[in-house]
């Protein structure tokens, strides 16, 4: 008998920093994590790149165009979500910044999407999810690896 291999969620995140602020998303009627902030992100649909999926993210919630040759990786995150089923607890996050970018953000998803602002590095929303304020202050501290949520 064959043993089935372990299988984890891959997720794209991207990161814009202009004039020391970030650009983040409020999560709406989603059935995960909403009224909360996030990032623009997205799950990988197989076949496809990690820098393939967060153009095609950035352009389908914030019609912003991205060069995927124009970004790079920043953090990657090993995250485990105990609450969630099981097939889909274990996740890889992958924080990919872009400083070109062309267009003016605006929301793309009502449905999905209550604000899209750009914050203050130093002031972020008291209901940013915990996992991307970590990642976002691994990232000002050039960390670009960490584990969250394997100690709760």
């Amino acid at each position: 008998m064959t043993k089935q291999r372990f299988k984890i969620t891959p997720a794209a995140y991207l990161i814009i920093i202009k004039d020391k602020k970030i650009l983040m998303s409020k999560r709406f009627n989603t059935g995960y994590e909403d009224g909360n902030y996030s990032l623009v992100a997205g799950h990988l649909d197989g076949g496809g790149t990690f820098r393939q999926a967060i153009t095609r993210e950035a352009k389908e919630e914030t019609d912003l165009d991205i060069d995927p040759a124009k970004t790079k990786v920043v953090h990657i995150m090993h995250r485990y979500e105990k609450n969630n089923n099981p097939e889909i607890r274990e996740r890889i996050d992958v924080f990919i910044q872009t400083n070109e970018y062309f267009g003016v953000s605006k929301i793309m998803e009502p449905d999905k999407c209550g604000n899209l602002s750009w914050f203050n590095l130093d002031d972020l929303p008291r209901n940013t999810i915990p996992y991307i304020k970590h990642a976002i202050e691994c990232i000002l501290n050039n960390i670009t690896y960490s584990e969250f949520g394997f100690d709760d």
